[in-house]
């Protein structure tokens, strides 16, 4: 883990799903995704000691791609769902398991239809006018390796590394690795890697 001193604590939290989710030091999550998924469960978020964080499931069988992120007692924390014809693969989170509007946390959508690198604008329930974006994704999906932004500026509040391990190869398993910056809501982190890896896996044909 990299010195403290390089991860200016922010002067305000980063509060977006629940200030329980701040911690006041840099936070190390592993994210472990199964390649071959059947049913529900194809995401798992740990922390340093291996102990399960958050689970991902999916929802079988609805018209909408919908996915619930909950907590290591399987408590729904928010709830993420594509908006059905949107030209920029956007997607809506919810507290808990909710879709209704009154409900919405945030929203993030691709910045532009054709990428060659990873760039997603994210607006907070907030943000009606979404003429700038409150926190921005960067980076290469394809290598694992994304940073998170406040908005436009240079503040970075989480990084994603690829993990590499034989085990990932065998069972057939993406594992990378997230280091969520002190007083930073890394619940909204975990979700905006769902979303990610969500919009980069059906990207072919659909854009």
């Amino acid at each position: 883990m990299a010195e403290p001193s390089n991860y200016p604590p922010m002067s305000n939290p980063v509060t977006v799903v629940g200030s329980h989710f701040c911690a006041p030091y840099p936070v190390d999550l592993t994210i472990v995704r199964k390649v071959i998924s059947i049913g529900e469960g194809n995401f798992a978020v740990t922390d340093v000691n291996g102990n399960i964080v958050f689970k991902v499931k999916g929802a079988l069988l609805s018209i909408r791609d919908r996915r619930i992120l909950v907590d290591a007692n399987g408590n729904p924390v928010l709830s993420m769902q594509q908006k059905i014809m949107s030209a920029h693969r956007r997607w809506q989170v919810f507290s808990g398991d909710s879709s209704d509007s009154k409900d919405l946390l945030f929203s993030a959508k691709k910045s532009s239809m054709i990428q060659f690198k990873t760039e997603l604008d994210v607006f907070l329930a907030a943000n009606t006018k979404e003429e700038v974006c409150d926190f921005k994704i960067k980076g290469s999906w394809l290598e694992r390796s994304c940073t998170i932004y406040i908005g436009e500026s240079f503040n970075v509040i989480a990084q994603m590394h690829k993990k590499h391990s034989v085990q990932s190869v065998v069972f057939g398993k993406d594992t990378f690795t997230v280091t969520v910056y002190p007083n930073i809501d890394y619940a909204f982190i975990v979700a905006l890697i769902v979303i990610l890896n969500e919009i980069n896996e059906d990207r072919d044909g659909k854009d």
